[in-house]
């Protein structure tokens, strides 16, 4: 039996990005505050973040810039990493994130599900994850883009 698809507004592709972590920083306030700070004096846009906290009450801090100013990012992180006291600040390069939005995602359960499934049917591994209102985005390899986008089309109705 074929499942019916779920209507969505659209597939958003953000290519050609750098994934940076700020790991295993003590839990505190202001930790979010300095790491997009750093960045932000620099004039660096960072387009994607998400934090979560570990069992040990340490944070993870996972951000998103372009791939061109990752260098000047590290640079501008590097006393951030002290200041926080970070254990480590972690970067990989040709990460992408793929963000699949729709009006009425407030009201439709299980639409993350949906997106999460279609990236296991393109095995693809789903670095972090990021949700709004309407949008669920999901930060991947960037070699893996056209295989994701495929695949949601395979579940969602799209315009």
């Amino acid at each position: 039996m074929k499942v019916p698809k779920v209507k969505a507004g659209g597939i958003i592709r953000n290519e050609r990005l750098a994934k940076i972590g700020v790991m295993s920083a003590p839990d505190q306030p202001g930790l979010a505050s300095a790491v997009l700070r750093a960045l932000g004096d620099k004039g660096i846009n960072v387009e994607f973040i998400v934090q979560c906290i570990d069992l040990t009450d340490h944070s993870h801090v996972i951000l998103c810039v372009s791939e061109d100013e990752l260098d000047a990012a590290l640079t501008a992180l590097k006393p951030v990493k002290t200041k926080v006291k970070a254990q480590a600040i972690v970067s990989q390069r040709d990460v992408a994130v793929i963000s699949v939005f729709g009006p009425d995602f407030r009201e439709r359960p299980a639409i993350a599900a949906k997106v999460f499934g279609a990236m296991a049917s393109a095995e693809t591994n789903i670095m972090a994850i990021s949700t709004s209102i309407s949008t669920v985005s999901c930060l991947i390899d960037g070699n893996r883009v056209d295989d994701v986008v495929v695949a949601l089309r395979e579940h969602f109705e799209l315009p």
